[in-house]
């Protein structure tokens, strides 16, 4: 399903700043797990305002069936409205955190979608901090049948 919306801002680096927080990184990696614990427990609650405290401006989001979510304008226009997901629930299993600003995760997500529809699925996030600890990058990847 491709979903055509405009969620992009004029972006203000160069996309490369983006895959690399650098040796300045003043975050540790128990800090930014946690950083992500509260990305979905944020998200979970709908405090979309404490949700966008934890990403950088110039955040980009990769999800599957939008175009890349560009700067954090679109990502609270994004979870205020276009995100096709009512409420539920993320259950991290796993949360790895490479020292230098990556973090993986491994989960589940329950929920309701705005047309009624109930959802029970597998995911996986990569989240990249700027040397702030803000969440600059996330792409997202759903377990689902395609080939």
């Amino acid at each position: 399903m491709t979903v055509a919306h405009d969620l992009s801002v004029p972006r203000t680096a160069d996309s490369s700043e983006h895959r690399d927080a650098g040796p300045e990184l003043r975050e540790t990696a128990p800090d930014l797990r946690e950083r992500v614990r509260q990305v979905y427990a944020r998200v979970d609650s709908g405090d979309i305002a404490g949700l966008l405290e934890l990403f950088s401006e110039d955040v980009v989001y990769d999800r599957p069936g939008y175009p890349p979510i560009v700067g954090s304008p679109a990502l609270e226009r994004f979870y205020r409205g276009i995100r096709v997901i009512r409420e539920g629930v993320h259950t991290p299993d796993a949360i790895v955190a490479d020292g230098d600003g990556g973090v993986a995760v491994q989960g589940s997500f329950r929920g309701v979608l705005k047309d009624g529809r109930t959802v029970d699925l597998r995911y996986a996030d990569f989240f990249r901090a700027a040397p702030d600890g803000r969440f600059r990058r996330r792409d997202t990847y759903f377990f689902a049948p395609m080939v």
